[in-house]
This record gives C-alpha cells, structure tokens and sequence, in this order.
C-alpha cells in the first residue's frame, strides 16, 4: 500500500493506494494541532495497516505555523556569524516597507537577536579572491562562549557563492570547539548571489532544522512501533517529493508542501484532460489556496516570504522571512469553512483572518464553538447534509442558527440574509485570489477552467466562476482529499544551482557553464540514486539565470548546452514579459541550475465508458438558497452512485463522503470517464 497524508488546519486528509487491488481509499480526520504527529498516525492506522504500507507520502505545514507564531512552535536559540560590519544585515533587508504610508509599521522581529549576531574578520572577494584571512582564533572563541547556550550556529559570509572556503573553515572549527552542535552555512543553503537573501535563508532553514527533525523523528518512531517498514518521503514547496535525510538537511524548502501538492494535483488531471490553461481553487477548512496550471505545468517562483502579512491575497513584501527556494506559486487568503464572521467597529460584516480550526470548530460542530463561520452559513442555507467527513462529523443547523442569529442582529438583518451575506464576502475574498493568478499574472481567466476540490472548494465554485467569467468547473475524484492524492502523483524532484557570473559574450562562458552544469548533474544524479531512482526513471533539466549588465533581477532561460541560443531566448522572453528588448546590451549568466526529476508509479485512477446520457435518480431534495432564485427545491444525488454519462440539473447538490458539490440552477453537471464532473453554465 502506498498513504499520502496532507495536515491541515482542521483536517488531516489520507489517501490510501492498494497497489494489489488497485483501489482507493480516502480518509478525513480532525488535525491536533498542538502534536500533529497523533493526527497523522491516527489517520494512517484508520485507513490501513502499517506493516503493509511500503510508501508514505507526508505534507506538512509545521514550519510556516513557527514562522506564524504557533503558540509551542518557537524557534530555537541561534547565532549567527558574518563578515564584521555586516550583523544587522537581516533587519536592513532590502528595505522594503509593507505599509509605505503607515508612520507606526514594525518589521517581523529577526530570527536571531542582534545580541547574537557576531562579526568576525575575514574578507572574500566579488570574484572569490581572499581580500582578508579568516580570523580562526575569534571563531574559536566565540564558538567555545556560545556553546550551551544556542542549539544552532549559522555562518553567512559575503560572497561565499563564489567562494565558500571561509565558511567551510568556520563550520569546521566550530565542530571541532563546540562537538555535536548544529551548523548551517549559507553557501550549502543557498549558493547565490544577494547576501541578504542568502542569510535570510539560512536562517530559516537553521530556525526549522530542530523542529522538523524533532518531528519526523517522532512520527517515523511511532510508525515503525506500530509495524511500519517502508519509507516516509516528504512533499516540498516546489512539487516534488524527498527523502526524509533531504527534508532533515533542508527544511525551509519543505515550508508550503501541502499547498504545493493541490497545485500538483490540477495539473496531473489537466494533463490527462487536455486542458491547457487550469486554475486550481482549493477550499479548505482554515484557507483557500489559488494556483495556475499553463501548459500542464504549475507556475514556479524562486523566492517567497515565510509568515508575511497577507492582505487581500497579496504578500506585503518585507512584512515576512525570505526564502530563496523553488516553489509552486500558490496565494493563499483566510477563507475556508472554519474562518470566522465578524463585525467591525465600522459595522461592517468582515470574514476572517481567524479560524475556529478543528477545535472547537465551526459552530455546528457541536464542539463548544460559538462564533458563525462559513460552514454555518452553508448549512443554514440548505448547501450542507446532515453529517460529513465520511459520517465522522454531524453538523447542527440549530447551534449554526444560534451563532448567525447573533451576527444578524449585529448587522439589522434576517439569519438567512446573513447566512448568505457571509457566504458573499467570502467569495469576494476567493475571488480575487484567483484573479491575483491570473490576470495579476498576464493571463486571462476567462481562458481557463476551474478545477474545484477541499471539502468547500466544491460549494463555491460556480459562483467564483461566474464572477471571472469562466464557462466551465471540473471537480476531480476524490475532491476533499485531493491534496493527498496529489501526494501520490508527485516525482522526486531536487533543485541545484550554482553562481557563474559571466558575460554571455565572453568565449569562455560556455565552457564554464558546461562544467558547472555538470558538476551539478553529477549532484543530482547521486541524490536521485540515494533514493533508490535509477538513470532509468531520472530526468536532468538544466537552466540559467540571466540578466542584462546592470539589472538586479533575473530571468531563468532552458539550456541545452548553446550559450549563443539561450542568450537568444533571454531576449525573446524579456520582450515578451517586459514589452522591450536592448540590443547590443551585454547579457550576464548568474546562475547555472539543474532540476532533477525521479519519476513514481501513479495510482491507476478508475476510468469507465460512458454508457450514453443517463438522468440518474435523485436520493432526496431539500431546500437551499440561491442568490437569484432565492429559496428552491435542489434535487440531491449521492455521488459514489453517479457512473460515466450522467446528466445532473440544476438546482441541485451531488453529495460526497468527502465534498459537496452545488449545483445552482442554469447550470448542467456531467460525469466524464475518469468519475471527474464538468459543471457548464447553460
């Protein structure tokens, strides 16, 4: 058997894959936030036994909660070492300022206190020369003052992309003056330029090291007592998997992997759809997650910031912690069934940032919650059965009413108006989530279809749809639980780069760059092979970072082993993302990078033939609201019923052990081969 296991903020989603029999098998449970780990292995012992399960596939967002300041998940005590002159380089920053106008605004307090920040002599140069020797004695020292009292040293000198000699001494004697303590380097972190960047992610990675080891640990302990002998791999934030020794060494690139994997999970199934342009809509129990798919690829961005403030969807630059790895491009707003309804001092209705989480939970969990969320307002207006989560949860309409009772009063206004009222603010706030990906993004969203999944992504897509003009919704199988079962669609994937900084013009660029890029290829062809993926199943992508002289910015360009043609491709991309190219402009390689890619085994997913328009028959109807209907009888279809060819009308609600699916009315729903359903306007 093969578990994919996503933990969410309410919910830890499994999917379980028998190898054997081919079958699938989905599994919600609520999350314990403060020792995830209980969550994971109560699902994974719910839905199969340990001692046959061969893979495990893990996504978790413990980092990005530490770095959001769950109460219990501190960072551990730090010290960080730099070239003299430069310790306070994490608070200058790049000078970004979140809130131009705001006179009061604070920067994210560092990682690492300014007490515990030390300069040490020692200089290399732009182009790796020894300006000044490395002050071995002052390392020493500080090392054998420091010992005891910090669980975590980081060395980040300037330049140390070019050259990282001084600070593989200074790892050296810090090992050998303070034994068994944790050392992090920002050239083994993130050989590039920007000294900044490259400190701010050592950082982060030294920060989460101690907690994700700590936990993995913990977990794969638990599993191999409960009979467990196979391998946990781990989902990153670029959409591959790892193994456990990867995620131990590098964890900040595993930060935003749950999201990463509902993104990889769209462009699976616009692959096998043909669907070049995809939008996947994750609606959750905490958030909702957005995220492109052009050309069966999600999008990919190179830096992100950890713990930002969102507003509106939008990351408020400078307002988080850098961190310069590969990710998948996902925005992500305060919106999923357990964010809560409230009134601002204005009178205003606002929905969120806070979530009821899975404890208490919305209202008509019957958990102790009091406050209304989106989940009561759907329930109050007749989109939600009685029980869901597989049964495992029975929802209350009359502890929803209570809650959407005292937020009507607030606002002068009947419970139902309220209800829907709620559900309207939050799709404004979902909707532009999808637009900050598409049009904010240079494409248009009424090219794309809307694949639609999370327990609530299902329930809202149609009208999130209609407001971007988009004709058509796909709600794939397994919808609630889709994220893990992108966990099982997912490669190994290991990104590698390294700093060239050389003019394209120059004769000798190429050859240099063709030895970096194989020295790269060489990485990462022995990590792939430390996984067990043999030359068979591998794949060796190679890429540069370019700039014309005098830019700070990069764009990456495919190389193929000609400098001439990706000096051309740079060009034509410049042109295309900037509107202007400068000829005769000296172009500069920054980086030389290699994405190694190990390919998995799929689960093979059911398909049938249809068996022409079937109108299946209705399991019951209730009541439920739509917003130019008002009040209608909504036919409800039970979904593992539904077979290849069935038409469903609406007004109508397709009921799932894991989603729910609404149906409004205009709109016509159609089963493909492979179980997913196409909801068309019309």
């Amino acid at each position: 058997m093969r578990v994919g296991v996503d933990v969410g903020g309410t919910f830890t989603d499994l999917v379980v894959f028998n190898e054997d029999s081919g079958d699938l098998r989905a599994l919600k449970v609520l999350s314990t936030p403060k020792e995830p780990w209980r969550g994971v292995l109560a699902a994974i012992m719910g839905a199969a036994e340990p001692s046959r399960v061969t893979i495990i596939v893990h996504a978790t967002t413990l980092g990005a909660n530490m770095l959001l300041g769950q109460a219990g998940l501190e960072p551990p005590s730090m010290l960080l070492l730099t070239n003299k002159g430069f310790r306070d380089v994490l608070e200058i920053g790049r000078q970004n300022r979140p809130e131009l106008y705001n006179l009061f605004f604070e920067k994210p307090k560092p990682l690492i206190p300014r007490e515990r920040r030390v300069g040490v002599r020692g200089r290399i140069g732009p182009r790796g020369e020894i300006i000044e020797g490395l002050d071995k004695d002052e390392i020493r020292e500080t090392a054998r003052k420091w010992c005891g009292h910090v669980k975590v040293f980081v060395v980040s000198f300037l330049n140390s992309h070019v050259n990282p000699v001084h600070e593989t001494e200074a790892e050296r004697l810090i090992r050998e003056a303070c034994p068994g303590s944790i050392v992090v380097t920002g050239s083994s972190v993130d050989p590039q330029e920007k000294e900044y960047e490259r400190t701010s992610t050592a950082v982060v990675n030294a920060a989460l090291k101690p907690l994700l080891s700590r936990y993995l640990e913990r977990l794969h302990l638990d599993l191999k007592r409960e009979g467990f002998r196979g391998s946990l791999l781990l989902m990153q934030s670029n959409g591959g998997i790892a193994s456990l020794g990867q995620a131990i060494e590098r964890p900040a690139a595993f930060i935003e992997s749950g999201p990463a994997a509902g993104a990889l999970a769209v462009s699976y199934f616009a692959r096998i759809h043909g669907v070049a342009r995809a939008l996947g809509f994750d609606m959750g129990g905490t958030t909702a997650k957005a995220s492109s798919i052009v050309g069966g690829e999600p999008l990919v961005v190179d830096e992100y910031e950890v713990g930002a403030r969102i507003h509106m969807g939008r990351v408020l630059r400078g307002s988080g912690y850098t961190v310069r790895y590969p990710h998948i491009d996902v925005v992500e707003v305060s919106a999923g069934g357990g964010t809560i309804a409230w009134v601002d001092p204005g009178g205003s209705l606002r929905v969120g940032p806070v979530s009821a989480g899975a404890d208490p939970g919305p209202a008509c969990y019957g958990r102790g919650g009091e406050k209304p969320t989106i989940t009561d307002a759907n329930l109050v207006l007749g989109r939600l059965p009685e029980k869901i989560a597989g049964g495992s949860i029975r929802l209350r309409r009359d502890l929803a009413l209570r809650a959407l009772k005292a937020l009507a009063e607030k606002i002068g206004v009947d419970v139902f108006e309220a209800a829907w009222s709620v559900v309207r603010v939050a799709n404004t706030v979902m909707a532009r989530a999808l637009k900050l990906v598409t049009f904010e993004r240079g494409h248009d969203a009424r090219e794309f279809k809307l694949y639609a999944f999370g327990g609530a992504g299902p329930m809202h897509a149609a009208e999130l749809a209609e407001e971007l003009g988009i004709s058509e919704i796909i709600v794939p199988p397994y919808p609630g639980v889709f994220s893990s079962l992108g966990l099982l669609l997912a490669d190994y994937r290991h990104d590698f780069y390294k700093a060239v900084e050389a003019s394209a013009t120059d004769p000798s660029t190429e050859e240099k760059v063709n030895k970096v890029i194989e020295e790269l290829s060489g990485k990462a062809v022995e990590t792939l092979r430390s996984e067990g993926i043999g030359m068979e199943r591998s794949r060796i992508v190679a890429a540069l970072d370019m700039r014309y002289e005098g830019q700070s910015h990069t764009l990456k360009v495919a190389y193929n082993g000609s400098l001439s043609e990706a000096a051309r491709r740079f060009e034509e991309l410049h042109e295309t993302r900037y509107g202007y190219r400068l000829p005769g402009e000296d172009v500069i390689v920054v980086n030389a990078r290699v994405t190694a890619f190990g390919v998995t085994g799929k689960p093979r997913l059911p398909r049938s033939k249809p068996a022409g328009p079937l109108h299946p028959r209705p399991s019951s109807r209730r009541e439920a609201f739509f917003p130019r209907d008002g009040w209608v009888p909504a036919l409800v279809y039970e979904r593992p019923k539904l077979r290849p060819g069935s038409l469903v009308t609406g007004p109508s609600i397709i009921e799932d052990s894991d989603s729910t699916i609404v149906i409004p009315p205009g709109h016509t729903a159609r089963v493909a081969e492979d179980y997913s359903i196409w909801v068309r306007r019309g």
